[in-house]
């Protein structure tokens, strides 16, 4: 009967992804691993073992400076196992985290470091948002009106594209941070594009965050279709709204190397075309 109810219990997993922060916790005495590759190499086997007996697993991020401020603030010694499980179990809850499906190790980190990214970006839109207050001469929330106004453009972008696998990145200067969102959806000819609900909200949070600020920015449509070059259109987020780029300036954009300027070869099988128009209702003065 034990047995039987291990298998109703999840199982959490706390993941020191890189070997910085797999140094920092070496200097706990219960902590008694000291290899960063072997500790990897162990951490696959327990999750092929939870699977095995299957286990639905998640797999979260351990940050040791969060770890040690929340045994600070909770007043309990760090230095011990169930410390460290304790911290594990708020991770579940709130922090960066994934479900074991059986991928590689070496798959496993890179996907939890850009969950990661993407959490906390989201987090920090959010609270930009929050911050913004009301506006001045209309009363409105700025927050919510921007994010109405994104909500909507996402919506009227997805149906203007039409059928097809659309791939979404939205990039925004917000304050002193560059903020990066992605979003993926497939169209059909009767029906919007279905959304991960996840994703969609931390794209129009970003999206929102430029519109909210009217910082500079920018966002990209690349669309794939059965038996045809791949699409790609993009526009320019000024003064709180999206304008469509040209077929030229989208070639331009997506062939020069950010870093250096240079000139970089187009991508073979792919179209660039202007941006169509979206509509931006703007109910807030």
């Amino acid at each position: 009967m034990r047995r039987t109810l291990r298998k109703e219990a999840p199982s959490t997993v706390g993941l020191l992804a890189d070997a910085y922060d797999f140094e920092a916790m070496t200097r706990y005495r219960t902590f008694t691993f000291d290899d960063h590759p072997g500790y990897l190499r162990h951490v696959d086997g327990l999750l092929r073992s939870l699977a095995a007996q299957g286990l639905h697993t998640t797999v979260a991020l351990f940050d040791p400076e969060e770890y040690t401020d929340f045994c600070t603030a909770t007043g309990i010694d760090p230095d011990t196992p169930a410390a460290r499980t304790r911290f594990t179990a708020e991770l579940a809850a709130a922090g960066a985290r994934l479900t074991y499906t059986g991928q590689p190790i070496g798959t496993l980190v890179p996907e939890l470091i850009n969950k990661a990214v993407r959490q906390a970006t989201w987090d920090y839109a959010t609270l930009l948002l929050a911050d913004l207050g009301e506006c001045a001469e209309c009363g409105q929330d700025i927050g919510r009106s921007a994010f109405a106004r994104a909500s909507t453009a996402l919506t009227g972008l997805l149906a203007a594209a039409g059928p097809g696998l659309h791939h979404l990145v939205c990039s925004v200067q917000a304050r002193q941070e560059q903020l990066i969102a992605v979003l993926h959806a497939e169209g059909s000819t009767d029906d919007p594009a279905p959304l991960d609900e996840s994703d969609a909200a931390e794209f129009v949070t970003v999206l929102a965050a430029g519109i909210a600020q009217r910082s500079p920015g920018g966002l990209v449509l690349r669309s794939t279709t059965a038996d045809a070059p791949d699409r790609v259109r993009g526009w320019r987020l000024h003064e709180g709204r999206l304008h469509p780029l040209t077929a030229g300036e989208v070639f331009s954009a997506y062939c020069t190397d950010a870093d250096t300027g240079d000139p970089v070869s187009p991508e073979p099988g792919v179209e660039y075309e202007a941006g169509f128009p979206v509509d931006q209702p703007d109910t807030h003065h």
